[in-house]
């Protein structure tokens, strides 16, 4: 994982680094991912990396899933649209949740507040400041029921966007899907739930690596019995991109962090491919338009050649690599705004030629805030007039077969291998978080970019070439954040703790600790803790008390 830029001097414009001679034309391009580009590609080029058509490509449909994983592609069915929504109180969320529906969003990605995310209520002193800022605030069951009031559960997919405690909010959407008349079979939730990235890329940790992967290994076994449509574990290699990874080291952290819940679920007895085909993914198509799409291809490829090679699973559909791609955060700047609709609409570009399933772009005024009712729409319509307009429905893998990109496609599959190898090299996933091993690696990287990002070597449109002589700044119309929303969120906490049936609460919190501490999976006694109303501050500090919490390695 050393870092990908060579040391010659250039310019990286969409991260990719550019030579030129004196005369500006460009004599080299190197990908992030240490990928050197040729200015032409022929059929010499797939002779050279022994190309063959069935090993390599295949079938639309049809293993390793190079093209697609299904025959008939975006023609049998459009991908999902779910644009990562919510903030303030529930009610709030709420509209906003049947705005996106009424104009043809087709998932929920939900938004939650920092506080709700590190497991506080909003009565903390520790949540002062940070209720509904950043997603919804949610501290109970009360609060899903007024945040999903009129969304039907059993049509509608919702993502949970929560990790260190994703088994008490999956918990919880089960209570609620049972208070509200839908057969908990029936009902489709996809929690993020991937700790191993947090400790990496986000920082959104509570508990010890060790308890930390038990919790999401409970909440795969729990969903294989109780909760058959849900998908338990989305494996994020985006956030670790957007914190500095290569997308090469994106896609192998993503596969390796994979392999360490694999490996926790395998240990308790359970057969891998009795659970291996609900995981999904979230993957990040910031960048150079090809290297994303290289990226994408190679990874479907490699992920069902890991699970049949390494894993023997047979079954085509548990091969899948299903998930979302999208977003493209660290391509969006505060300068010059509006560039930013047309970065998200290559972003969408970039997710459609390379086979998403579902996708989401960030909205162009979310390097400011939360995005505004018209910037959410813009987004939403981006990804329809992607699909609905020109033409990316009209046939399947449509770059399928060029020189270059299938030549691109096994470069950055070696390239996604060598970074496995690596990190198989430093002890394995959990070792590398567990030591700081790959943060280190992802921090220095982000420190480098950032240096050439204030430099001008890295070309950012806008922020540091063509850039604006107006010191008034950008017009972005700001979400404003209500502090009367805290008020309510608060009231409405304190009146539920007062109305609710105190002595089943605490009964359901002992029932928690006490199968924490002897090893039992906790999915099911969080269920009955949600259901009796206990607030997410409450679990939670049940199992701070009983794990106790992470204690970060130093990485500088």
């Amino acid at each position: 994982m050393d870092i990908a830029y060579s040391s010659k001097k250039g310019e990286y414009m969409g991260v990719a680094k550019y030579l030129k001679d004196e005369k500006g034309a460009i004599t080299e391009v190197e990908y992030q991912s240490g990928i050197k580009v040729k200015p032409t590609y022929t059929p010499a080029d797939l002779a050279a990396i022994g190309f063959e058509y069935e090993k390599d490509l295949g079938d639309p449909g049809e293993y390793p899933f190079t093209r697609s994983l299904h025959p008939q592609g975006y023609r049998s069915r459009a991908w999902t649209t779910r644009q990562y929504t919510g903030f303030g109180t529930p009610e709030e969320t709420n509209k906003r949740f049947k705005y996106m529906i009424s104009q043809g969003q087709t998932g929920l990605n939900v938004a939650f507040d920092l506080p709700t995310q590190m497991g506080l209520d909003s009565d903390s002193p520790r949540a002062a400041g940070e209720v509904g800022r950043v997603g919804m605030a949610v501290d109970s069951l009360r609060d899903f029921e007024i945040a999903f009031d009129g969304i039907p559960l059993d049509r509608i997919g919702t993502g949970l966007t929560i990790n260190a405690i994703a088994c008490v909010m999956l918990a919880m959407y089960q209570a609620l899907a049972e208070k509200t008349g839908f057969s908990r079979d029936r009902i489709s939730a996809t929690p993020q739930n991937d700790i191993l990235k947090e400790m990496i890329g986000r920082g959104a940790w509570i508990f010890p690596v060790d308890h930390a992967v038990r919790l999401v290994g409970d909440s795969i076994e729990y969903s294989m019995k109780a909760l058959p449509r849900c998908n338990p574990v989305s494996i994020c290699g985006y956030h670790i991109r957007e914190s500095g990874a290569t997308p090469s080291q994106e896609i192998a952290c993503a596969f390796e962090i994979a392999k360490s819940y694999i490996e926790n679920v395998t240990a308790r007895g359970i057969d891998v491919g009795d659970f291996v085909g609900r995981f999904s993914f979230n993957l990040n198509v910031f960048g150079n338009l090809w290297e994303q799409i290289g990226k994408f291809r190679a990874a479907r490829k490699l992920w069902a050649r890991m699970l049949r090679d390494e894993y023997g699973i047979q079954d085509k559909k548990k091969l899948f690599l299903r998930g979302l791609f999208g977003g493209g955060g660290s391509g969006l700047t505060k300068e010059q705004p509006e560039n930013n609709i047309m970065r998200s609409a290559f972003y969408a570009l970039g997710a459609a030629l390379s086979g998403a399933q579902t996708t989401a772009l960030c909205s162009f005024d979310e390097a400011y805030t939360i995005p505004t009712p018209r910037a959410a729409l813009l987004s939403l319509r981006t990804l329809e007039i992607i699909m609905d307009e020109v033409g990316l429905r009209d046939t399947v893998d449509p770059l399928a077969g060029s020189y270059f990109i299938e030549t691109l496609t096994k470069q950055m599959e070696d390239k996604i291998q060598e970074e496995m190898t690596a990190i198989q090299q430093a002890g394995g996933m959990i070792h590398s978080v567990s030591s700081g091993y790959i943060q280190r690696k992802v921090a220095q990287q982000a420190y480098a970019f950032e240096k050439g990002l204030q430099s001008g070597e890295y070309v950012k449109i806008g922020l540091n070439k063509y850039t604006d002589d107006d010191v008034g700044g950008p017009d972005v119309a700001l979400h404003e954040h209500d502090e009367a929303w805290v008020e309510k969120q608060i009231k409405r906490l304190q009146k539920l703790k007062k109305v609710r049936n105190s002595q089943a609460v605490k009964s359901t919190l002992k029932a928690l600790e006490k199968g924490t501490r002897q090893g039992d999976n906790v999915m099911p006694l969080l269920v009955d803790c949600c259901r009796e109303y206990a607030t997410v501050g409450e679990m939670t500090s049940v199992l701070r008390d009983v794990f106790g919490e992470w204690q970060e390695p130093g990485i500088f």
